[in-house]
Parts: structure tokens; C-alpha cells; sequence
């Protein structure tokens, strides 16, 4: 592992954010949990620095200040710099635990500190605090959330002596919301030791509504380029329309059934991007498509494969030379542990880090916040949700533990 001890990490650069948790100005109410204010206080220091993916070294220094000086061993682990780095500022995962450095901790709690962008800043409802008071800003739901809310219910496990502290490490990557390439950096990591690290369980940290997730659909993530014949408009048979054999193709591939199953439904595509052609009197030579599929066949390694060749199928029905096929990646739906009393159950239909991390672990998905709102401009959740996780977090770290 590609890692530095927090010592070692000071000597890099100084923390550009102090850890110490400034108080709410509203009037907590009667009612709340002992942690409320260390909860609302972590999470707002979360949410109000922007980490778009590939700017997370700033949240990743303040979680380092903040674990240690709670008493976590801390280390960092670098991942290449990605599109949106600022020179300077390096990019890592924080990996936290109780402990002395060489603890082999049984179960890992993960989430990531990358969000979506734009940045939109940290706003809480006026007046007392309960907890349907509602809370907004870029990544209170996806996923400073979990982030927060896992370390408030490790915390108070280590403090009611529940658990060990080398039992349970706390992993925060980067990149989740592009490539996945922080988590890919951490599996990588343990499969290079010898013999390779492994856990008995991971939890993952993603916006569930608090309930336990059974799975969620794979992904397959493909550009597609048309190449045509140039002409005047006026005399479409004397050329090819590269925009025409797109948008034939497109329509072939959203009315085809490529795929479904009991748990996970149908197959799904969004051609998220479209762009051909320079005038409207020109026959297109060259269109261009960008679409992620959300992939409800399986197995794991394989669902990807069977829906890209679907459509590669397609494309050489309507001309076997027109089109470029390429997919950078893509696999089956995941399925997640969900047999834990006291949770409702879900299936979701986003992708996450789960199937990167490779390893015969136990996986579970649960996470505070509605993927619905997760990406858009009222990213929100509530005081409720945030204290509902850490209680549920605590749940399934004591279940992982007894396995």
C-alpha cells in the first residue's frame, strides 16, 4: 500500500481547515441524541468544503485533522491526480482506525468524499432543530452524509467499549463519482500484499433512505462515433448521414429487451450525449454519442459484456462499417447482504464503488438521503435521516462483527 503515516503527511503540506467543530447557532431541541451537535457540526464542515471530483484534498485534510486529534491512527493513501486537480494539492483516500499501525481490523466502514458538481453551498432550515429540520448543500446526501454519520456511530461504539478499535477501520476514498479510481487504488493495494489483504466485511455508505440494500443494478459506460458521407442536403442519396444511422441506431437500441431479471427489472439506457453534424443544409459526416447503461442481468463480471454485445449486434445490422463501439468499462447487477433484522430492504439502480473493491467480503449498502434529489440542485435531507444512519450504521457493524 502506497501509504504515509500522519506524521509523515504533516511534513507534506499544513491542513487547510481546522477540525475543531464550531457549535450550531440554532437552539438544539429537547429531545435530541447526545451526539446531535457533533453530528450537525461534523456534517456542516463537511458539506461546506466543495470537493468536486478531483479537488478532494481539502476534505480529505480536514478528516485526517479531525480522526486524529479523536485519538484514530491515520493513514493516506495517494491516487493519481485526475481531471480537476489543482497542481500542488494531492489527491487521497483516508484510511482511520483505533489502534497501532499494524492493526487487522475485520470489518471496514467506506463512503467517499467526492461530489458531483457544482458546489452548492451548506444551508440549514431557521429555528429550533428537530429532526424534520431539513438540510441542503452539494453532498449533504451523496455522500458527506455517510461520511458523518459513520464516524459519529463508530465513535460512540468505541466509547460504550462495544467494539475494538482495531476491529473496525473507517475508509474514505476519492473518485467514486467518476471513476472509481480511489477505491480501485485501495483493492489494488491488498491484492499486491502477500499474501493479499482481506475483510470479513465491508459496509458502504450510499444514500439508501436508511434502508438496507439488497443490490443494485450494474453499469456499462460506452462512446459510440457514426462516420458518414459529406453532401449538400438537397441530394441526401448522393451521401450518408452520419446523424441519421445514429439516431436509427439510438431508437434500436432503447425499443430492444436487453435484459431484465426478477430482483433487478429492466435493463435501462440514457444517451446522455448527443453531438453530430455542423449545419443544417450539410449532410452530417460524424455523430457522436455518449450513454451509460444500468445493467439488471448478471453475474457480476459478466452482465456488462452481454448488453455491450447486444448492441454492438445492433450496430452492424444497420451498417457494419459506420460505427466505433467502445466501452470503458462495465458489469453485471451487484448483489449486496440484506438478511439483517431490523432494516426495510431496497434496490437501487445507481452504481457504486461495491463491485470494485475485489474480495470474498460480506457486502452492505445503507446510507441516509434519497438518491432522487442526490444530483440535483436541492440536494437535502433531514436532522432525522442523518440520526437514523448513525444508529443504523452501529446496527450493522455489531452484525458484522457477530458473522
Amino acid at each position: 500500500m502506497r501509504s504515509a503515516s500522519i506524521a509523515a503527511a504533516l511534513a507534506l503540506a499544513p491542513w487547510a481547515l481546522c477540525a475543531q467543530q464550531q457549535p450550531l447557532s440554532n437552539q438544539l431541541s429537547t429531545h435530541a441524541p447526545a451526539y446531535r451537535d457533533e453530528l450537525l457540526g461534523l456534517h456542516k464542515s463537511l458539506v461546506s468544503i466543495e470537493s468536486i471530483t478531483g479537488n478532494e484534498n481539502e476534505v480529505g485534510n480536514f478528516l485526517v485533522d479531525y480522526l486524529a486529534e479523536r485519538g484514530y491512527t491515520v493513514d493516506l493513501q495517494f491516487v493519481a491526480p485526475s481531471h480537476g486537480t489543482p497542481e500542488g494539492r494531492p489527491r487521497f483516500n483516508v484510511l482511520a482506525w483505533h489502534g497501532g499501525p499494524r492493526a487487522n481490523p475485520r470489518v471496514v466502514v467506506s463512503s467517499h468524499i467526492d461530489v458531483v458538481p457544482p458546489y452548492i453551498p451548506y444551508g440549514i432550515d431557521h429555528g429550533k432543530v428537530s429532526k424534520d429540520t431539513m438540510i441542503k448543500g452539494r453532498g449533504s446526501v451523496d455522500a458527506k452524509g455517510a461520511v458523518a454519520t459513520m464516524i459519529v456511530a463508530l465513535d460512540q461504539l468505541l466509547a460504550a467499549g462495544e467494539v475494538s478499535g482495531e476491529d473496525v477501520m473507517l475508509l474514505f476514498v476519492v473518485g467514486e463519482e467518476a471513476t472509481g479510481d480511489g477505491m480501485r487504488a485501495f483493492s489494488d493495494s491488498l491484492n499486491g500484499m502477500d499474501p493479499p489483504r482481506r475483510f470479513e466485511a465491508v459496509i458502504f455508505g450510499e444514500p439508501t433512505e436508511n434502508k438496507l440494500a439488497c443490490g443494485h443494478k450494474g453499469g456499462l459506460f460506452c462512446e459510440v462515433t457514426a462516420r458518414g458521407v459529406p453532401g449538400h442536403s438537397g441530394y441526401p442519396w448522393l451521401g450518408k448521414s452520419a446523424n441519421e444511422l445514429m439516431v436509427r441506431a439510438m431508437a434500436r437500441i432503447i425499443d430492444t429487451d436487453l435484459g431484465s431479471s426478477p430482483l433487478f427489472g429492466n435493463t435501462t439506457v440514457n444517451i446522455g450525449r448527443f453531438d453530430g453534424g455542423v449545419a443544417a443544409n450539410v449532410i452530417p459526416e460524424r455523430a457522436f454519442v455518449e450513454l451509460a447503461a444500468r445493467v439488471a442481468i448478471g453475474p457480476e463480471a459478466e452482465g456488462g459484456k452481454v448488453v455491450q454485445r447486444k448492441m454492438q449486434a445492433i450496430f452492424d445490422a444497420i451498417d457494419h462499417e459506420a460505427f466505433t463501439f467502445y466501452c470503458s468499462h462495465g458489469y453485471g447487477f451487484v448483489e449486496t447482504n440484506c438478511d439483517v433484522p431490523g432494516f426495510e430492504t431496497v434496490v437501487v439502480n445507481y452504481g457504486t464503488d461495491v463491485p470494485i473493491l475485489k474480495g470474498d467480503h460480506t457486502r452492505y449498502l445503507y446510507g441516509p438521503g434519497n438518491i432522487l434529489v442526490a444530483h440535483g440542485a436541492r440536494e437535502n435531507l433531514t436532522v432525522g435521516d442523518l440520526e437514523t444512519a448513525v444508529e443504523g450504521y452501529q446496527k450493522l457493524i455489531l452484525h458484522a462483527l457477530k458473522q
